[in-house]
């Protein structure tokens, strides 16, 4: 019941969010309410950013608790999960509709406080119990990072309403810093890294459907509050601003997927494929910081455009193969790649669900992943007309970096799905599997319609964002609707063109003529041969490739640097029937040398402090009085 109505609310202000979206006018709606600070109160405002993410926000929401309805019958602490989940999406909701910092703040710790309990839900876990332990202190320094921004936004008067924030002043110094306030603080939400150690420990961890809306949609609350800070709040931006966010875009995009590459754990690899969305969209973002410094203001609205539509892409295809990572599970009671193998027998329908998610995500035509990552490449192409050398510099090679995190995307999901789903099946709860209920299927097929929609008819999806461009950065590309053939043409059809429906129909014709060509005029004689067995005729599913052998090239290349991967193989004598062992050894470099020692330190210097916990009552008071002294003293010097 709780996930029928939460699907039916979720559903309602999805339509809402859109028809105020793509109204003729999208007027913007305000309310104050009489809670929060006195002399402020609480602000809610629903403008074309609000309405957009909104949407992004109730459509992830309503898959999710569709899903839920067939999914949560296999929970096996639901009062864990039932309490929690309606509070999660609530908080959502109010992140994106808060238009005071105080409002914004508390809407912001109520969804990390809710999405904390979700991970906590299997809690004698003890692999989840830390995973949850690193969650809750990553998200509280984000929160604190957020709330310095605000206190140096809001400034000595104390305007904590967007409106006073936005009628201000922010250069210099302020500006600087809160610029790296937000990157730190929406940052560590998002996935930046490396802010994202949190990430692929706490999505594994929550119910399947909790990781879809964590990965597929909070994330992307965490993209508004820093579009919502650093292009509506902030002022104009400055061109090193756009170049710093571009960086980390890149290489948050190739770290992301590297990482998400040496992976056996099919939802780890997921999380981990988040980090590189997150790069990619964050190199819109940082294309569109860079160009609205520059004056270029339509080369700004075609890289936002695009950021925000793989914000809305991504909430499809992630949410989906969370989805389908959740329905093996249930159906195997596996996550390991290495004890899958010929799902495609007993679960074709998830198969296929699945599959469609991998192509989204790899950014291959017609579906939508392409036609966001191909807007963002048209966006570097206007990069040579900057006029600082380091953002023509910085543009090209950020430009290379995501090229390389398509190429490697699209390997890795050829892995997800050809290790779980193709070949034998490496365990017997494998063989076992068989498909799952018709919520669940029916939340996929949803999604994975959704994604071949937005990606043949993209014009429509650019259409509707462009409300959110004209109101972020004055400007907007032109009208797709109503190009003929329904092409996209983001800035000129003699510079560049794409039309989504009609490589639809190519390749529907093509894999249509050629399967009719092979059963008509093909020999109709029944022929039989033993296939190729890559040299081993032993039918053992160990003979088949697994998760690290395909990764194997990959990990040579890049692995011996960034995870300081070591292989050991040891092999019997000549003669000797014993087994040969292979041992893989791989480092997360970015957590041993950055995390490690800031958790040895605090642990350090709490061994230190903690024999102020055995004071007498005199040398507690003597210290009162030292600290009072001080603090008077630092006042008078001040004054």
């Amino acid at each position: 019941m709780i996930y029928g109505v939460a699907c039916v609310i979720a559903l309602v202000a999805t339509v809402a969010a859109l028809a105020q979206l793509t109204g003729e006018r999208s007027p913007v709606s305000t309310i104050v309410l009489p809670l929060g600070l006195p002399w402020v109160g609480a602000h809610f405002r629903l403008d074309a950013l609000s309405s957009f993410f909104l949407v992004v926000v109730d459509l992830g929401a309503a898959a999710a608790s569709l899903y839920a309805i067939g999914y949560g019958r296999h929970e096996g602490e639901p009062l864990r999960v039932l309490p929690f989940y309606p509070a999660f999406l609530a908080a959502m909701n109010l992140v994106v509709l808060a238009s005071d910092a105080f409002t914004f703040l508390v809407s912001w710790e109520f969804m990390s406080l809710a999405s904390w309990a979700l991970v906590m839900v299997r809690h004698r876990d003890p692999d989840n119990r830390r995973a949850g332990l690193i969650y809750i202190v990553m998200a509280s320094f984000g929160a604190l990072c957020l709330l310095l921004a605000f206190g140096l936004l809001a400034g000595p008067e104390g305007g904590y309403a967007f409106e006073a924030i936005r009628a201000a002043h922010h250069a210099g110094p302020v500006a600087t810093l809160v610029l790296a306030l937000v990157l730190l603080g929406a940052g560590s939400k998002a996935g930046l890294v490396p802010l994202h150690v949190w990430l692929p420990l706490a999505h594994p961890a929550a119910p399947s459907h909790v990781s879809a809306l964590m990965s597929g949609v909070m994330t992307k609350v965490a993209v508004y509050g820093f579009i919502r800070i650093a292009f509506d709040l902030l002022g104009n931006p400055t061109w090193w601003s756009g170049m710093v966010v571009l960086i980390l875009g890149g290489i948050t995009a190739v770290v992301g997927v590297l990482y998400a590459l040496m992976q056996h754990d099919l939802k780890r690899l997921l999380a981990y494929h988040t980090v590189e969305n997150i790069g990619i969209i964050f190199i819109g973002l940082g294309l569109a910081l860079a160009f609205q410094a520059n004056g270029m203001a339509l080369a700004a609205a075609l890289a936002l455009t695009a950021g925000l539509f793989h914000v809305f892409n991504h909430s499809l295809f992630k949410s989906l193969l969370f989805f389908g990572s959740g329905a093996v599970q249930t159906a195997t009671g596996e996550r390991d790649m290495e004890h899958l193998g010929g799902l495609i027998h007993g679960m074709p329908f998830t198969g296929f669900a699945f599959l469609v998610g991998c192509v989204a995500i790899s950014a291959l035509p017609p579906l939508n992943g392409f036609v966001s990552e191909w807007m963002t490449f048209q966006a570097i192409l206007l990069g040579p007309d900057v006029a600082q050398w380091g953002l023509k510099f910085t543009i090209p090679a950020v430009g290379a970096l995501l090229a390389l995190s398509a190429a490697l995307a699209a390997a890795c999901f050829v892995k997800a799905f050809g290790i779980s789903f193709l070949g034998r099946p490496r365990t017997a709860a494998a063989e076992r599997a068989t498909e799952v209920d018709r919520f669940s299927l029916a939340s996929m097929f949803i999604l994975a319609g959704l994604c071949l929609l937005a990606g043949i008819l993209p014009g429509f999806v650019i259409d509707a964002l462009a409300p959110v461009t004209q109101s972020l950065v004055q400007a907007g590309i032109p009208v797709q609707g109503g190009v003929p053939w329904l092409s996209i043409v983001p800035i000129a059809a003699s510079r560049s063109s794409y039309n989504g429906l009609l490589v639809f129909l190519f390749i529907t014709a093509s894999a249509w003529t050629a399967t009719l060509a092979i059963h008509r005029f093909a020999s109709r004689a029944v022929r039989r041969s033993a296939p190729w067995d890559c040299g081993y005729p032993d039918a053992n599913p160990i003979t088949q490739y697994s998760a690290s052998s395909f990764a194997q090239p990959i990990r040579r290349i890049y692995g011996t640097n960034l995870f300081r991967a070591r292989e050991r193989v040891e092999m019997p004598p000549p003669g000797d029937t014993a087994p040969a062992h292979f041992y893989l050894e791989l480092h997360d470099l970015i957590w041993e040398w950055l995390y490690l020692p800031v958790t040895g330190a605090v642990c350090l210097l709490a061994d230190r402090f903690n024999h102020l916990q055995f004071l007498t009552i005199r040398r507690y008071l003597s210290l009162v009085f030292l600290a009072l002294i001080t603090l008077l003293l630092a006042l008078a010097i001040w004054d």
